[in-house]
């Protein structure tokens, strides 16, 4: 069930930023004023706290999936790269949540000596931005595919030449995002700024449905390593697990509170005004305080059904599950 879940639950993920993005290129074409005050404005810093709880879905499903490609003896061949991945998606995450400006006293801008940071400033503007979560969502395939392809041996004859084309593919594909993001987003006009966060995007896809399709007729009628052993996870998974879950809940939650509080008093923005006397918007302290506290009841009604489950029923460890193979 565990391995099923893992599967349903990166591919339900991977495609969720592509989802965001486009909805944001509509909100700013449709008002750009929303944009600016729902990431520059008022909201900025529940942005911050969705950086963060981003990064953590990222790491946490990362990690879950490194535990458990230790159900599988042939996931030793892919343990080498799993430290490069880590080091790539970390730095992409500091990156990512890496804020333009704060809200400053007097004291503290003079200590930084202005609104932005004399070294770190650069990394808070978009282009930095999409360049680290292309990187978290390539970085996320990747393991993703390790995974996948953990217990099994390609038995076609063409392993090495789909091997190298897929090597070939995340290279080009980095090169060319690096690019985008750092030449287009700091050397060229704005115009050029905006528009290259669309290619970015694309070569992410392109890299990802040309990655499943070499896989799929790569491993079609693949061998096994050997049979795998389920239920061989470490306890630090299961933490992981319970992040992943939380920081979900979380998310939504607070963002669902954006969405609401965006339109301010009105039904449709600029459409439709909402004139009752008892409309208002509530503050950003009120508002993560609700979400907080709903997400710890809901956490405990689902902790409460698990305990549940385990009233009347008894652990049996079946004997020779783990026989070792000759």
């Amino acid at each position: 069930m565990g391995y099923n879940a893992n599967f349903i639950a990166i591919a339900a993920l991977l495609p969720l930023p592509f989802a965001g993005y486009y909805l944001t290129a509509e909100m700013y074409a449709y008002s750009q004023q929303m944009g600016i005050t729902l990431m520059g404005g008022v909201f900025a810093w529940i942005f911050i706290i969705q950086a963060v709880l981003i990064g953590a879905l990222f790491l946490s499903a990362n990690y879950y999936l490194w535990c458990g490609m230790g159900r599988s003896e042939g996931a030793k061949r892919y343990y080498p790269a799993i430290k490069y991945i880590a080091i790539v998606l970390v730095a992409s995450f500091l990156v990512w949540f890496t804020p333009h400006t704060l809200v400053l006293t007097n004291a503290e801008l003079k200590s930084l000596g202005g609104p932005y940071h004399q070294y770190l400033g650069v990394l808070g503007i978009m282009p930095a931005k999409n360049t680290a979560v292309n990187f978290l969502l390539l970085g996320t395939f990747l393991s993703f595919m390790l995974y996948r392809r953990a217990n099994k041996v390609a038995t076609v004859s063409w392993v090495k030449a789909g091997n190298a084309a897929q090597i070939a593919l995340f290279v080009a594909g980095a090169i060319n995002i690096m690019i985008l993001g750092l030449y287009y987003g700091y050397f060229t006009n704005t115009v050029y700024k905006v528009a290259a966060s669309i290619p970015q995007v694309l070569t992410t896809l392109v890299i990802i449905i040309a990655s499943v399709v070499i896989d799929s007729f790569m491993y079609k009628g693949a061998k096994e390593v050997a049979p795998l052993r389920w239920g061989r996870m470490s306890n630090r998974s299961q933490y992981a697990l319970f992040l992943l879950a939380v920081s979900f809940t979380w998310l939504m939650g607070l963002m669902g509170y954006v969405r609401s509080a965006i339109r301010q008093h009105w039904h449709v923005s600029n459409v439709f005004r909402d004139n009752s006397p008892d409309a208002f918007t509530p503050d950003l302290g009120y508002a993560a305080n609700i979400v907080s506290i709903g997400t710890l009841i809901f956490m405990t009604m689902v902790i409460f059904v698990f305990w549940l489950s385990t009233i009347g029923g008894k652990h049996v460890v079946a004997k020779g599950y783990w026989k070792e193979q000759a």
